[in-house]
């Protein structure tokens, strides 16, 4: 049984159990979280905003300045404008409609086919052209998260939102219609606000900030220019309750650009006269503080400038959720709210760990990254390396010295893995011992070499697990490559012994390297088109067969072992692709997406929101760029909830209910800091622009990142396309590092190149499709690429 149906068939257990060791659920109260005179000065325009036409809704004083605020209520998602002396703040309105608006549904496909095919139908269809597949055809392929209209799912309470702060040491669920658990709109608006066959539209106030925004109307009314609800939810950035999220609230009914309703709130109904309901004042400076408090929060976030902001905001917001969802922002929790997956029994999967290291190191947040690691290492590893979790997915092992080395390359911070490299040796040594063991086996032994051990953590709560504790190919594929990765920078943090230590992982990650492949080669079935490898050695049925026949089946979970297997960039291209064409057809991806690989079912198939980035990480590096578009499109569309951009941990594609995860929720700044700066695994390359969508080029706006982290140093990359010309501005941290950049240049299908310089130079295109400039660096370290088109 997959997890997803799993847990809606699972008992809901509600049991109170301390969040983590040593805190104190007494009441004492915790110090203030923010300065509210110091946060509203952070991150304030100097330019003056416009302002005509705007509703000034309220004034208010904070600090001896005075403020006044502006609505654009002329358009359903127009800003709220603070402006004073000191500076002015800007804060946009999102939304999308969280109803299926498709017709037909599923491109027109019959679901019963969908879900019994082994070929992703839905993906076959959006890359059926050839070209990049288009977003909204992508999004209009399944019904919106959430979108059934019923009541909810019987096995969760049905929210689509959460709101909270990083010092919090618990979220607040926000519901369809605006309601958290402790306050309800519908106290003050009655009109159809329990029916939940209202259109629905959700979104954020302040791009990427977690204030929720709910907009409602009426029932079969269409949403161009119809009245409307509009419910504004955000935490309260000021309080200082220890799990105790105290929100505000703001309900309102606007008409032809007037509001003619409003109620404010906090936290709770009204109890006179010992608790009213706030004063608008109250509410905006509240909101001015908060939007100070994130935007300090994430000052750390490497800027860059996209033709669509979304992705900008949606990668900014995976931190935000991120540190509403870790208590203090640096303790871990799988999931928010519900007991799947809020309770302490997941805090230390490993999955957590990776997701957010990786995530946070990519985007420049070095300090959240240190302290995620520091706190990993001091309360959930032990010193015999093992995990303070109840299942160790082994190739995750090598996946976290992989990620240490990225660590020290980054930040070169010796001091912090030198306090815990008793345990990453020790982590080491774990699996040194699990594979020598491998090699105690007979040589004639299918698995003679390969790590035995399981890949997914659920294995060890089945009756049986050993069933799953078998030589994943991705076991030796992941130790290799963490193996060479911390041997490279392990003679700067054990001085004494490191060198002896870094040549005897070397050694190994070769051996291991080279087990795998050899095993892999053996084992390709080439009586099928295309040819099937199953994720370990030996197997006689495909994965899906497996699951229909084997009770219990051993190919249970293959979804972790082929994205883990990919990720690790352990083998030639010819075997990497044959890896994701058995995926694509044999029934491992969705819509494009790895799936949650399970047994066929005519009610559809799942798509998995964790892990499956480095399934996608991997197409972006044999240059399947239409495949890496569709799976960013559909893990947004799809595996998000549609405005609030909760990501669910395995989605369906039929409009129900998800469980948030924030593995998954991650997964977007990794797939977008990739399209735009990749490392090469291996040898000294820099790939820029590798992914971006030819429609941006196109639209001749501009694409910016700045200062990204890579082992090289900081990289900047600049691009536009502008009157028969594109030009892509490069800048590295050194001269000559790396040895070798590309940049690709992704123009619209009919456009054509004539010449390609750098710094004025001619230059000649290259790579799988003839569209990428080849730099070999020498000793410069700023590029100007300028393509001429025909």
């Amino acid at each position: 049984m997959d997890r997803r149906r799993f847990l809606q068939n699972a008992a809901v257990t509600t049991a109170a159990l301390n969040l983590f060791p040593g805190f104190s659920a007494g009441q004492e109260q915790a110090p203030r979280n923010v300065d509210p005179a110091k946060a509203v000065n952070i991150g304030l325009s100097q330019e003056k905003p416009d302002v005509p036409g705007h509703t000034l809704v309220c004034e208010f004083k904070l600090d001896s300045t005075d403020w006044k605020v502006y609505e654009d209520l002329r358009t359903r998602d127009g800003a709220i404008t603070f402006i004073s002396d000191r500076g002015s703040r800007v804060l946009p309105k999102s939304s999308e409609a969280s109803f299926a608006e498709a017709t037909p549904a599923n491109l027109g496909l019959n679901m019963k086919d969908i879900g019994m095919s082994g070929p992703d139908l839905l993906a076959d269809r959006l890359l059926q052209g050839g070209g990049d597949p288009d977003p909204e055809m992508v999004k209009s392929a399944a019904p919106p998260q959430g979108s059934k209209v019923e009541d909810g799912p019987s096995w969760r309470l049905p929210w689509d939102a959460f709101v909270g702060t990083k010092e919090c040491s618990d979220t607040m669920p926000v519901f369809a219609a605006g309601s958290t658990r402790t306050y309800h709109p519908v106290h003050y608006f009655t009109e159809g606000s329990r029916n939940v066959k209202r259109k629905r539209m959700d979104g954020l106030i302040g791009g990427w900030m977690p204030a929720v925004r709910k907009v409602l109307f009426a029932e079969n009314a269409p949403i161009d220019n119809s009245p409307y609800d509009e419910v504004i939810v955000f935490g309260d950035v000021e309080a200082h309750d220890k799990f105790i999220v105290q929100t505000w609230h703001r309900t309102a009914r606007i008409e032809n650009g007037k509001i003619t309703k409003v109620m404010y709130g906090y936290s709770y109904p009204a109890f006179p006269p010992r608790r009213e309901d706030p004063n608008p004042e109250e509410f905006y400076r509240a909101l001015l503080v908060f939007a100070g408090y994130w935007q300090n929060l994430l000052n750390d976030f490497a800027p860059v400038t996209l033709p669509q902001n979304a992705w900008v905001d949606m990668a900014k917001h995976a931190f935000a959720k991120e540190l509403m969802v870790r208590p203090g922002g640096a303790y871990p929790k799988y999931g928010a709210v519900d007991r799947d997956y809020a309770g302490s029994e997941y805090d230390g999967f490993q999955d957590i760990f990776t997701s957010a290291v990786y995530s946070n190191l990519e985007w420049g947040r070095l300090e959240q990254a240190r302290g995620i690691i520091d706190n990993y290492f001091s309360d959930f590893v032990d010193a015999k390396g093992m995990i303070n979790m109840r299942g160790p997915e082994t190739a995750q092992f090598g996946m976290t010295l992989s990620l240490l080395a990225r660590y020290y390359n980054y930040t070169q911070d010796r001091d912090l893995l030198t306090k815990h490299a008793s345990k990453i040796e020790a982590t080491a040594e774990l699996l040194t011992e699990l594979h020598d063991e491998s090699l105690r086996s007979p040589q004639d032994n299918i698995g003679h070499g390969l790590i035995h051990g399981w890949s997914e953590s659920d294995s060890c709560l089945a009756p049986r697990p050993e069933v799953w504790w078998l030589p994943y190919f991705s076991h030796n594929a992941f130790t290799a490559r963490g193996f060479k990765e911390i041997s490279q920078v392990w003679p700067q943090i054990n001085r004494q012994s490191g060198d002896a230590q870094a040549a005897s992982w070397l050694k190994r990650s070769k051996t291991l390297q080279d087990s795998v492949l050899a095993s892999m080669q053996k084992d390709i079935r080439k009586n099928v088109t295309p040819p099937y490898i199953g994720p370990f050695p030996g197997t006689t049925l495909m994965f899906r067969e497996s699951m229909e026949k084997e009770r219990p089946s051993p190919q249970q979970w293959p979804h972790r072992a082929y994205s883990e297997l990919l990720q690790a960039d352990m083998m030639p291209d010819d075997l990497a692709n044959l890896v994701i064409d058995c995926m694509r057809s044999y029934g491992a991806t969705t819509l494009g997406v790895v799936a949650n690989v399970e047994r066929p079912h005519p009610d559809g198939r799942d798509m998995l929101g964790f892990i499956s980035y480095g399934y996608a990480q991997m197409l972006l590096r044999l240059d399947r760029i239409q495949e890496y578009l569709l799976f960013l499109y559909s893990h947004r569309y799809h595996d998000h909830t549609r405005g609030s951009w909760i990501a669910g941990e395995v989605s369906g594609i039929d409009g129900d209910h998800a469980l948030f995860c924030i593995p998954a929720q991650l997964t977007i700044p990794l797939l977008v800091r990739w399209m735009l700066v990749l490392e090469d695994s291996d040898d000294d390359k820099l790939y820029f622009a590798k992914g971006i969508p030819r429609d941006w080029l196109a639209s001749e706006k501009e694409i910016k990142i700045e200062q990204a982290p890579t082992r090289f140093g900081r990289v900047s990359l600049r691009m536009k396309a502008a009157a028969n010309k594109v030009t892509a501005n490069v800048e590295l941290a050194q001269a000559g590092s790396p040895k070798e950049i590309q940049v690709k240049l992704r123009l619209p299908d009919q456009a054509k190149l004539s010449r390609v310089t750098v710094n004025g130079k001619s230059a000649e295109l290259g790579g799988r499709h003839n569209d990428t400039v080849i730099i070999r660096t020498g000793n410069e370290k700023q590029f100007e690429v300028t393509g001429q088109l025909a």
